[in-house]
């Protein structure tokens, strides 16, 4: 079976509105990034660009990136780390969202390494986690019970599912919300009805939130509900 080709949402980012005008700046970094996927393989399968400061974490642009990275199981690409955020707060958060990125001047600085280059700290608390871990080991072999009783009564059980429920919902939510950017722009484009936004979503290639290539129009209508529930 053919292994599949890495997916890859492209970032750039300058600082200035002169420098956004005059393309300073991210003709290199997207020259950075062409020769990474060269050099690397892959397909990319969005590009955004971005003005701002990186001292500022409210980016709209990224935040359509890294929707983009949910919805195609991508890896967010960058051309050097600073374009990304100067915050290490920022990185150690998108570290924790589960969604890789990959920095061309430092192909160390992704998001199973970030943390390091972000907080040295942190190894103290996995060394903390590994002597607590050690520890239950033990009053296990010692015939200690362990957990708490309530969460094996009926009641603790249904709140176990309950929970389960919530964070179910959550993640459709997201993956809903993650498309609404798309949808607005098609909206502004003219598609006024159902079917007209699932042909748009199709022809961006926009993933269904289940993975799918091709959109129904029953699929739109549910993700707009889903919205319009979740906006309440």
């Amino acid at each position: 079976m053919t292994k599949a080709a890495t997916k890859w949402v492209a970032y750039t980012r300058v600082s200035t509105q002169r420098q956004g005008r005059s393309q300073l700046g991210i003709e290199g970094q997207k020259h950075a990034i062409a020769e990474h996927i060269r050099a690397h393989g892959g397909v990319c399968v969005a590009e955004y660009t971005e003005i701002e400061s990186g001292r500022n974490n409210e980016r709209p642009e990224l935040q359509r990136a890294l929707a983009a990275c949910r919805m195609h199981g991508a890896s967010l690409l960058i051309a050097k780390l600073d374009r990304l955020a100067r915050r290490a707060s920022f990185l150690l958060s998108l570290r924790d969202s589960g969604i890789d990125f990959v920095a061309c001047d430092l192909q160390g600085a992704n998001r199973l390494t970030v943390g390091i280059l972000a907080m040295v700290a942190e190894s103290e608390a996995d060394a903390v986690s590994a002597r607590t871990t050690a520890a239950l080991a033990a009053a296990r072999r010692r015939g200690a019970q362990l957990g708490n009783p309530a969460n094996f009564t009926d009641q603790g059980r249904a709140k176990g599912r309950a929970a389960g429920r919530v964070a179910l919902r959550l993640g459709a939510n997201q993956r809903a919300a993650d498309r609404l950017a798309h949808i607005n722009d098609l909206r502004a484009a003219g598609c006024t009805t159902a079917g007209d936004i699932a042909r748009g979503l199709t022809e961006r290639g926009v993933p269904t939130p289940r993975g799918r290539v091709s959109w129904q129009s029953v699929q739109v209508k549910r993700l707009l509900s889903r919205l319009s529930e979740g906006a309440k």
